[in-house]
């Protein structure tokens, strides 16, 4: 509920403040007053865009702010949670805009955006202006009208998460065919590539070791030359090393008591003999294993023929490359073979989704024809009382391909004389019509969503008499359980309010400002004849005012 509105420096207004009744708020006054810049102020604070043209004195801000009343409203307490706001018993929106077009919002003193700003506003407020009556012909709000009627908010919500759980399982199939059709198209160049290297079968680093057996058996004479000439030289010669060693430890040996550094050379001349001897068993062990292979070496230069081919066709550099390219082409083949089981998979879990979206998708549907007739029915009834007898209203709802709603197409239609020609409502409908309609179906979905504050800005256009005496009579019926602020020309509807506000010009410090006053009883009453008979109202009118106000 909206407890309190504190206006300063916009448009033509100096500075106001409104305190609001609970139930039915009527704001009256002559056509310019400022009524409409009141709206103005009002959608700043429930998240509209604002410029420095709203400032009344360019060198001060603009400031707007509203207190409302949450009591327990869960929706609004969570909504505070999930945003980090402050929670308390009253809810101050602020928005500030300076002299250089910077618009401020605050919730609770705490800095919010206009996105913010406006998602708690719906929230708090339903607001309703002149030109509002167009979304009556809107599929959305048709279709949003027909769900509040229904309780169908919480079975959307499941129905759209479960919706959009399908759209994505249907986007990862189609990728995972795009995958098989691209897979297809390269299998059989993959298998070809798979196969050439499967079939060389490489083992890691062959290529390089197969290079380096070749050079050793292509020069394998000259180093058994080698080999032969150092182990004939170390255990074979006239003086082989090895006895030469051994001659020298003997010589050394008659002398090491005479001196302290002789056993050390001794032990490190027998070190060197025996490392010589194993040196020499070594060579010889090697010059063994060396022979020129005719054919080993033929076998040689066909496989690396073949490696170097491969690594030219690949432009790769070792064999490892190779490897590794091989394990990958075998992957790839291997996918092929697997993308089949995960599309299969992957059907089955759209359509195992697409039929629980159905089953969701027809609950909704039996809801909302469910609703149909009974507003229908209703809305029919009030429209007789606001003055249009001949009216009706008729809901079509018809089945179409599941979407983010469901799968129903909604549309208002309306035929405004009894004519049994029923058209969509944006096609036939009158301004009047519409904003007689537009009361007639909020009053309806009112009890239906527990807004706390609903406002309308002149509704009433293009009624009188009677037809406005029943508006009057469905708005305060509709004050009964929550908070009504409604502009008004009508004095039949002003007649009904709670509190009943005047918005008038006056000069001051030589300037045209806008200024509002909560009215007493006298007052009233006078407001309301002047509404019936000019500036200057009859004794008849006088009469009726207290009539109406009665």
């Amino acid at each position: 509920m909206l407890q309190k509105l504190h206006i300063q420096n916009y448009a033509i207004i100096d500075e106001i403040e409104i305190a609001f009744s609970p139930r039915l708020n009527i704001i009256t006054g002559e056509t310019g007053a400022g009524k409409s810049i009141l709206m103005g102020a009002l959608s700043l604070i429930l998240g509209e865009r604002a410029d420095t043209s709203v400032l009344l004195k360019n060198d001060k801000k603009c400031f707007i702010e509203g207190f409302f009343k949450i009591d327990d409203k869960k929706e609004i307490k969570q909504f505070l949670k999930e945003h980090e706001l402050d929670e308390e018993t009253e809810l101050v929106l602020r928005r500030e805009i300076a002299a250089n077009g910077k618009s401020r919002a605050f919730i609770n003193d705490t800095p919010a955006t206009l996105q913010q700003l406006k998602q708690l506003a719906s929230l708090l407020v339903d607001l309703h202006q002149q030109f509002d009556t167009l979304e009556l012909g809107d599929t959305d709000f048709q279709r949003e009208v027909i769900d509040a009627l229904a309780n169908n908010t919480a079975r959307v919500e499941a129905y759209q998460n479960l919706y959009t759980e399908w759209l994505q399982a249907k986007k990862e199939l189609g990728v995972l065919q795009q995958q098989k059709a691209s897979f297809n198209k390269e299998a059989d160049y993959n298998q070809f590539l798979f196969d050439e290297l499967n079939e060389i079968n490489l083992q890691e680093n062959e290529l390089e070791e197969l290079d380096n057996e070749l050079k050793m058996l292509s020069n394998s004479e000259g180093i058994k030359t080698a080999l032969s000439r150092v182990y004939f030289d170390l255990k074979e010669s006239e003086q082989p090393v090895v006895t030469l060693l051994k001659q020298l430890v003997n010589q050394l040996n008659a002398y090491a008591a005479y001196h302290p550094d002789l056993q050390g050379i001794i032990e490190r001349l027998l070190s060197a003999q025996i490392e010589i001897q194993d040196i020499a068993g070594e060579v010889d062990r090697i010059n063994d294993a060396v022979n020129y292979d005719e054919k080993r070496i033929e076998w040689i230069n066909e496989r690396l023929a073949i490696g170097y081919k491969l690594l030219k066709k690949h432009g790769l550099q070792n064999t490892n490359e190779l490897l590794q390219l091989q394990q990958g082409l075998e992957q790839k083949l291997q996918a092929v073979l697997n993308i089949d089981d995960a599309i299969i998979n992957q059907e089955k879990k759209v359509a195992s989704l697409q039929d629980e979206a159905n089953k969701q998708a027809e609950e909704i549907s039996k809801a909302r024809n469910k609703q149909a007739k009974p507003l229908e029915e209703k809305v029919n009834e009030l429209l007789a009382q606001v003055g249009m007898p001949n009216a009706r209203l008729k809901v079509e709802i018809k089945e179409t391909a599941l979407n983010n709603f469901g799968k129903d197409n909604i549309e208002l239609l309306f035929d405004a004389n009894k004519s049994n020609r029923f058209e969509p409502i944006r096609k036939v409908a009158s301004g009047g019509e519409l904003s007689r309609l537009m009361l007639c179906i909020k009053s309806l979905v009112a009890q239906s969503i527990n807004l706390p504050t609903m406002i309308f800005d002149e509704i009433d256009t293009g009624i009188s008499g009677e037809a406005a005496k029943q508006v009057g009579a469905i708005m305060k019926g509709l004050a009964g359980s929550r908070q009504i602020i409604c502009i008004t020309h009508q004095p039949q509807i002003a007649g009904k309010a709670n509190a009943h506000f005047f918005v008038y010009k006056e000069i001051k410090d030589e300037a045209v400002k806008t200024n509002i006053r909560l009215l007493n009883d006298d007052e009233r009453i006078t407001a309301i004849a002047k509404m019936l008979s000019g500036e200057k109202p009859s004794a008849a009118a006088l009469e009726s005012a207290r009539e109406m106000m009665n």
